[in-house]
């Protein structure tokens, strides 16, 4: 069976705002600057072809819901949002900066988002810990995998494999989506297996994937 690589899930945060007696006041925890997120690149070996994307307006295609067909039933029946991510709202103003690297088998893609508005941090609560999924051409399973815990920010992964077909033939493909959220930022890991003709698929190395969102976490702080 072929895999194929699946685009990142969409992603959601929660902003923290500190009230002081003289107006309002941001916690050094909730500061960053998202053009740090470029010193991510020192975790990776000369065995990584690395690429970066500097501060620019943010991509709606690179931080929107993965999409699924019309028909899908999901398994709980109510844990539907929980599978295709949350997107961010319509007109969402803000910043992202992104570092890309590719090695070992893996692909791993750093994002850091300064956003304009509150978002609400995604939450897929105890009943919705694992979602299956199924439809015309297609089905998988959405689960949520343990994230690093991160001073100061809230964590969440998860895990999504899919089945489909694709000019005919069984395909599959997996994508783990790590979220950090702190203040007014979001830092965003996706980690997914690499196709390279004639060689076997690789396991995700899903600690390098926890390492690089707490790392990202910390660089972009400024640690």
């Amino acid at each position: 069976m072929s895999r194929t690589s699946l685009a990142s899930l969409a992603v959601t945060a929660c902003a923290l705002v500190v009230a002081g007696c003289s107006g309002q006041t941001t916690p050094p925890e909730s500061q960053g600057d998202i053009a740090r997120l470029m010193d991510v690149k020192t975790n990776f070996g000369p065995e990584f072809k690395v690429s970066t994307v500097a501060p620019t307006g943010i991509d709606p295609r690179l931080l929107a819901s993965q999409p699924l067909p019309q028909g899908v039933t999901f398994d709980p029946p109510d844990c539907g949002k929980a599978a295709t991510g949350l997107a961010l709202p319509a007109g969402l103003k803000g910043n992202m900066s992104a570092v890309t690297a590719e090695g070992a088998g893996n692909r791993f893609i750093a994002i850091a988002v300064e956003t304009s508005e509150q978002v609400p941090f995604p939450d897929p609560g105890p009943d919705c810990q694992k979602v299956a999924f199924a439809g015309p051409g297609a089905r998988g399973l959405v689960e949520v995998t343990e994230s690093p815990a991160v001073d100061g920010a809230k964590t969440l992964g998860t895990h999504r494999f899919v089945q489909t077909m694709v000019n005919g033939k069984p395909a599959s493909g997996e994508l783990y989506n790590y979220v950090a959220s702190f203040g007014s930022f979001l830092v965003i890991v996706t980690a997914n297996p690499l196709v390279v003709p004639n060689a076997p698929v690789q396991q995700v190395d899903t600690k390098r994937a926890r390492d690089l969102l707490a790392a990202a976490v910390n660089d972009v702080r400024g640690g």
